[in-house]
């Protein structure tokens, strides 16, 4: 008798909600989670990250240009960055923990560690095989890298070093005007960085619609971000 119905590799979106479904259809479900908090690229140094980032620039934003003209009068706020990213760490415990609690209510057995798959109805994870009946690959993704830039988490960084950056930069150059450059950019821009932007396509959010793209790319030079399109970065 095999020791699970179901095996999910991945925590993400789609893993977890596969694996929580499938327990509330009655099956045996374990959930199989390289990094130790549950919930993927997505919640840990994704979406949920990224949007409270831009959730706290954006208030920032409007209180110093804003607030006036709806007749609220404040003293000019002053950025606490380390109080922003704590925020923000904050609200992805909220989500990481949100998912475990319901892992536990739909017992769904929780391994931290990473799988290789020996058969279909066997996984290896640290050092332990497991057995089951059905497998459901939901892996997710890492920032992708360039041939010839190394990233060394000080000056240099990809999208997850972005995020926990121990100041705010006087000068941010983004290569890549995909959603996550320019959630970044907008955010960095918002709180006094001066952003650039470098995209290798004539179009930012290349896989947008064109109309969106470009109505996109005026509200963001509107806001103060600089753009180079139709280039390639080659060195650093």
């Amino acid at each position: 008798m095999a020791d699970f119905d179901l095996v999910v590799i991945g925590s993400g979106p789609g893993g977890y909600v596969c694996a929580i479904k499938a327990a509330q259809l009655g099956l045996k479900v374990a959930c199989i989670e390289g990094e130790k908090s549950l919930g993927g690229t997505c919640l840990n140094v994704g979406c949920i990250p990224s949007k409270a980032l831009l959730h706290a620039s954006e208030a920032y934003h409007d209180s110093i240009e804003n607030f006036s003209k709806m007749g609220i009068k404040i003293n000019r706020p002053e950025i606490n960055w380390q109080q922003m990213l704590e925020y923000k760490n904050s609200m992805v415990a909220q989500n990481t923990q949100g998912i475990e609690y319901l892992f536990k209510k739909n017992k769904i057995t929780h391994i931290v560690g990473w799988a290789k798959i020996e058969s279909d109805t066997s996984i290896l994870v640290n050092n332990n095989k497991i057995s089951t009946v059905n497998i459901v690959i939901a892996t997710g993704s890492k920032p992708a890298s360039f041939q010839g830039i190394k990233t060394d988490g000080k000056t240099i960084v990809d999208s997850t070093g972005a995020l926990d950056l121990k100041k705010i930069p006087k000068n941010l150059v983004i290569i890549g005007g995909g959603v996550i450059g320019l959630e970044m950019g907008s955010v960095f821009n918002r709180i006094g960085t001066n952003v650039t932007v470098i995209e290798y396509f004539d179009q930012i959010a290349a896989g947008m619609d064109k109309e969106i793209s470009k109505t996109f790319l005026r509200i963001l030079k509107k806001q103060g971000i600089n753009f180079i399109l139709n280039s390639a970065v080659t060195d650093i």
